[in-house]
């Protein structure tokens, strides 16, 4: 091991730390007091509830731990957007699992609570995959009813979908462990089965205080709408259980029973672990404004470290090849960070998108959608190559050509963003904005539409020029603080937890479990047999 790489393991690593101590404060939701809230009523918390529900021998994937991340301070937080939820396996069977965090705000529904919950329906029905609700929520949280109730991707746009998914023909099921009001009651209502739990779990239009208020009527929550209301008077629900763990169990046989159908018959063979050690990701990724080779990661991602690449000597600053990962056929395309000699013996830098790595990328993904294989996406660019010369050359036009066959492409699409996600870049190798079926980022991400230096020296020039417009000067050590102070707004707005935060990509996962979050993406994405014509429209030559 060289110095260079030790510093990069050491930096790396040292990301991943902050990462989980971030994570480890986040898993405690509302905090021990009103952990203690929910023991005291017998009740489980929803990471408790997702842990006895799943298979043990399988992955559960967490999306969106950091929705919510530094988000509504002033309202006291809102850790993990109030909603624990993933893709895990429930009787053998891949499922997207939505719980309700109780000890958040009541379980209450802030905008995040939404975009979150909205982006794992959406994982859902592109995946065909069977959806469970572990329902606890007091509905919306009333302060910000204006972004979270009325606009089309708000609140409203779930229940939306339970009817799109059950037209789709797909699983929802519903498991009432505490309460859920208001709108929030056509949730369970819309889903194939409901379940409550006697005792806590309570479905209603308007709670008890509301009721007295709206028409005079004295009635407790359980004659109201509690489990035996609803399995005997109104028939709203389909089953009561006196435990939480006697309703997991029916969901756990409910999965078991289930049909099942076809796949889109991505091709799979026998996985097989690297051939290169996996634990150097940490030594061979280094920070902006350093070189690695991209090989080095692909060659550790892969099965047998294998990979074959495709056109390798034309369009070098983008690596593109077919491997495997976990068994699962997969074409790549990944920015390659070192510096490289094009085809006329220039120097190409690594990280940029030059007119012949964007040409031969767009020819790829196309080859990809013909074969009906998956893609995966490494991420680590500055964007394009500015300047005349690349300007003359229609680095537009030929910029165009990739982002036209990542838009138009039909095969799954799975991001990983390693590094760099600058600018369009970000929006050629398919990020959020494209659809990708997946998208995660390592601890050393960064997305913005420029590098921190460079967009506050650009900002700095654009305040100092308003300045002097207003005949005011600045001193050399004043123009040197707002610097800094701009620097430090832009590094913190590109940090992978920000991202995370507005839910721009779906998790920060370690390294070594990009592999992992790859096969089980592409697993999912399996489920459903309904591929589209691929179709790219007018390209520009």
């Amino acid at each position: 091991m060289n110095i260079e790489f030790n510093k990069n393991e050491d930096a790396l690593k040292m990301s991943l730390s902050a990462i989980k101590q971030k994570l480890e404060k986040i898993y405690q939701g509302g905090g021990t007091k009103a952990i203690k809230k929910q023991k005291e009523k017998n009740k489980l918390t929803p990471r408790e509830r997702i842990d006895y529900l799943t298979d043990k021998d399988k992955p559960f994937i967490e999306i969106g731990a950091f929705a919510g991340y530094e988000m509504y301070e002033q309202e006291g937080g809102c850790p993990a957007g109030g909603t624990v939820a993933g893709i895990g396996y429930v009787s053998g069977r891949q499922c997207v699992i939505l719980a309700n965090d109780q000890t958040v705000k009541a379980g209450a529904w802030f905008p995040i609570t939404g975009k979150k919950n909205l982006r794992l329906q959406e994982i859902a029905m592109e995946n065909h995959l069977p959806v469970i609700y572990l329902v606890d929520s007091a509905g919306v949280f009333l302060p910000m009813q204006d972004e979270i109730f009325p606009d089309k991707e708000h609140f409203g746009r779930i229940f939306r979908n339970n009817a799109r998914m059950s037209a789709m023909g797909i699983t929802q099921i519903a498991a009432v462990m505490g309460a859920c009001v208001a709108g929030g009651a056509y949730l369970p209502i819309m889903s194939d089965e409901t379940l409550m739990v006697e005792g806590n779990g309570s479905i209603y239009l308007a709670g008890p205080y509301l009721v007295k208020a709206a028409i005079g009527e004295d009635v407790d929550t359980e004659t109201l709408g509690g489990a035996m209301t609803h399995t005997e008077i109104s028939g709203i629900a389909d089953y009561k259980f006196k435990t939480e763990q006697e309703c997991l169990d029916h969901v756990k046989r409910v999965m078991s029973l289930l049909g099942k159908k076809s796949t889109a018959g991505f091709d799979r063979s026998t996985p097989r672990p690297p051939k290169k050690n996996a634990e150097e990701l940490y030594g061979i990724f280094a920070a902006e404004g350093k070189q690695y080779d991209m090989l080095d990661i692909i060659h550790r991602i892969t099965d047998d470290s294998d990979f074959e690449q495709f056109k390798q000597e034309y369009g070098k600053t983008i690596i593109c090849g077919y491997g495997r990962i976990d068994g699962w056929a997969v074409g790549i395309v990944a920015n390659q960070r070192k510096i490289v000699k094009s085809k006329k013996g220039e120097m190409q830098m690594g990280g940029v998108i030059y007119n012949d790595s964007a040409d031969k990328a767009a020819r790829f993904i196309m080859n990809c959608n013909q074969k009906k294989i998956p893609l995966v996406f490494l991420q680590d660019v500055t964007g394009f190559m500015v300047g005349s010369r690349s300007e003359h050359a229609g680095i537009i036009k030929d910029g165009a050509k990739l982002v036209n066959a990542v838009a138009n492409s039909v095969v799954p699409k799975i991001t990983v963003i390693i590094g760099n996600s600058y600018g369009a870049g970000n929006y050629a190798m398919c990020g959020k904005a494209y659809d990708p079926r997946f998208i995660y980022a390592w601890p050393s991400a960064k997305i913005a539409v420029m590098g921190g230096d460079a967009a506050a020296k650009t900002l700095l020039q654009i305040e100092v020029a308003s300045l002097k417009a207003k005949g005011r000067e600045i001193t050399p050590e004043a123009e040197q603080k707002l610097l800094s102070d701009i620097k430090s707004k832009y590094d913190k707005q590109t940090s992978p937890c920000y991202a995370a935060a507005r839910l721009w990509v779906d998790g920060i996962i370690d390294p070594l479990d990009t592999r992992k979050v790859i096969a089980e993406g592409i697993a999912a994405a399996n489920h459903n047999p309904e591929i589209a014509d691929f179709k790219t429209g007018v390209f520009q030559v």
